[in-house]
């Protein structure tokens, strides 16, 4: 057999040649391999190695290559995939070091397949997919659920493995500091409950029970609601970020070594802090959402304010109340389940502790609404 050698340009400073061996060829690489240098096609050397009859074995020799960047290497790649579908088995021992280290780092991490440009997956295929995830989300949760009931009856009889100063921490803050954008929040709700009812009771010269629709929404809906809907967005995705930059900083694993379950150290005072507090939020956010509808329905409706306190206390019972607080208390646990759930689900990277928080959002917002929904139901039912 006759060795093949490349048809390079005149003034190139690459050469490569084919040469015979007992079992196979030596691919033989010499000179500047570099990008500017207008560098071969693989499909070349795939050409010759197609005529090869000695042996299907391939050897590289590039002693004399004198300078090679990632031109050099996606050659290589080419080359390697053009024996590979030839049926040659390669040795690369050859080939610089530097070469065979990204080669190897190139075939420990593959390409992800984003799809692109290839056909969808069938609609069934589709469907299955997301059936099993939903699947394995349920079990996560209930296997959460299991792990949270467990801690916290612990913390009921006295069995706790938190520390109170963080107890303490998360009452302040899912309490004391949510207060500022609860009150704008509420006030705001409060002042639009009002506006809308007006429309309609101007019309009829009834703005007098402006009083009773601020009230009764506020009691029973929307003051738990907002209230909640406020925390999923700043609690629930702070503890989500908290416990998944944790991970990320192997602190969660530190836990583990000492002996310390991370679950019962660092879920429960965030659970109890913050169904501790949206009971007494959501009381606040009634109280400022009934005075946003004092600020519209007396100073630009014009009705009387001893008129208007006396309707909204007429219009709301003790039941209105008790009902928006039942929400909140599952609200609270829905938003803290969400919120620690998914931050220890995180992964340990800095995207994975934003799509970590992201999630909590998310998750916590459709646990919110879903919830009010069947509570809505169940409270008409009994009639309460």
């Amino acid at each position: 057999m006759t060795s093949a050698t490349s048809t390079a340009p005149l003034n190139a400073s690459w050469h490569w040649d084919l040469d015979p061996s007992a079992d196979g060829v030596i691919l033989r690489l010499s000179g500047s391999w570099r990008m500017q240098n207008d560098l071969p096609a693989a499909s070349e050397v795939e050409h010759d190695l197609g005529a090869v009859s000695t042996g299907r074995r391939l050897r590289f020799n590039a002693s004399e290559v004198t300078a090679w960047d990632s031109g050099f290497l996606v050659f290589i790649l080419n080359v390697l995939d053009a024996a590979k579908t030839l049926g040659f088995t390669v040795d690369r021992g050859g080939l610089p070091e530097g070469v065979r280290k990204l080669l190897d780092l190139a075939a420990a991490v593959p390409e992800r397949d984003t799809k692109r440009g290839g056909a969808p997956d069938p609609f069934v295929t589709r469907l299955g997919k997301s059936s099993l995830s939903v699947l394995a989300g349920a079990r996560a949760m209930i296997a959460f659920l299991g792990e949270a009931t467990v801690a916290l009856a612990h913390a009921a009889v006295g069995r706790a493995r938190f520390r109170r100063v963080d107890l303490m921490l998360n009452i302040q803050e899912a309490g004391a500091s949510a207060l500022g954008i609860v009150s704008l929040i509420s006030f705001l709700i409060g002042l639009i409950l009002a506006f809308v009812g007006a429309i309609q009771l101007r019309q009829f010269g009834a703005q007098i029970y402006i009083a009773d629709l601020v009230a009764i929404g506020m009691a029973r809906e929307m003051g738990a609601m907002m209230a909640a809907i406020i925390m999923a967005g700043r609690t629930g995705a702070a503890y989500a970020a908290q416990l998944g930059t944790m991970r990320v900083n192997e602190e969660i694993d530190a836990l583990s070594t000492m002996g310390i379950s991370p679950f019962e150290f660092l879920v429960p005072p965030r659970m109890l802090g913050l169904i501790l507090m949206m009971p007494l939020l959501t009381i606040y956010a009634n109280l400022v959402g009934i005075l946003g509808g004092a600020v519209v329905g007396v100073g630009m409706l014009k009705v009387g304010l001893i008129p208007y306190w006396s309707h909204t206390v007429n219009a709301v019972t003790l039941a209105d109340f008790a009902a928006g607080l039942i929400k909140s208390v599952i609200f609270g646990v829905l938003i803290a389940i969400a919120g620690c759930m998914r931050g220890m689900q995180s992964g340990r990277s800095s995207a994975a502790v934003g799509l970590a928080a992201t999630s909590a959002v998310v998750t916590g917002i459709v646990f919110i609404i879903v919830s009010d929904a069947i509570l809505t139901v169940v409270y008409d039912a009994i009639g309460f």
